[in-house]
């Protein structure tokens, strides 16, 4: 059995569908816990209506980031996870807390990385006219949605797209996407050295 800490920073549409998915396919793991640094984030219902543990660290807390991480790092510690997994969670997390997770931390990012990495991913993709956009998890390394690419779903930008109809698709297909890159992960078919696409 794999302890899972799911960190969040809002809905947490993710989180609700590698729960959901874990549920269905009776996964070995426990969700050891999800953890956000808002308190009002809607993500946190979801988990205790599914007796999850919840815990929140408030980044507005604390004076930097580092000490920021260091509390968030002692939190996680606590439920000794095998894996820790970004769902979300709207937080630029320092080099060390990084790398003391390092091969064991995950994220997904809407978008085909190495393209649009950072912010506003659906409207840069648009502005630049690609045919094809999509999601990527990823292992979470010191480089902001640069570390190793362990799986990616594409879809097609439509003629007439906004970056709201291609946030809805492409959101739809990260849904699929994580909960099946976890599996990966939990089976060992996953390390930070393959890619899978």
């Amino acid at each position: 059995m794999k302890n899972i800490v799911i960190l969040l920073s809002g809905r947490g549409s993710n989180m609700e569908a590698i729960v959901r998915a874990a549920q269905a396919g009776q996964w070995p793991v426990r969700f050891s816990a999800v953890i956000s640094n808002k308190a009002d984030a809607k993500g946190l219902v979801f988990a205790q209506e599914h007796g999850i543990p919840t815990a929140v660290v408030p980044n507005r807390d604390y004076a930097s980031r580092e000490a920021f991480d260091a509390a968030l790092r002692e939190v996680i510690d606590g439920f000794s996870p095998d894996l820790v997994v970004l769902a979300g969670f709207m937080r630029i997390l320092t080099a060390p807390f990084v790398e003391h997770y390092a091969g064991r931390i995950l994220n997904i990012h809407p978008s085909l990385l190495p393209d649009f990495p950072g912010l506003d991913t659906h409207r840069r993709a648009l502005d630049a006219g690609v045919a094809e956009h999509g999601a990527t998890v990823h292992f979470v390394t010191a480089e902001l949605d640069h570390g190793p690419a362990v799986a990616q779903a594409r879809v097609p930008v439509l003629p007439g797209d906004t970056e709201e109809s291609l946030r809805v698709r492409v959101l739809a297909q990260e849904h699929i996407l994580y909960p099946h890159a976890i599996r990966l992960f939990l089976d060992g078919r996953l390390s930070h050295r393959e890619k899978i696409t």
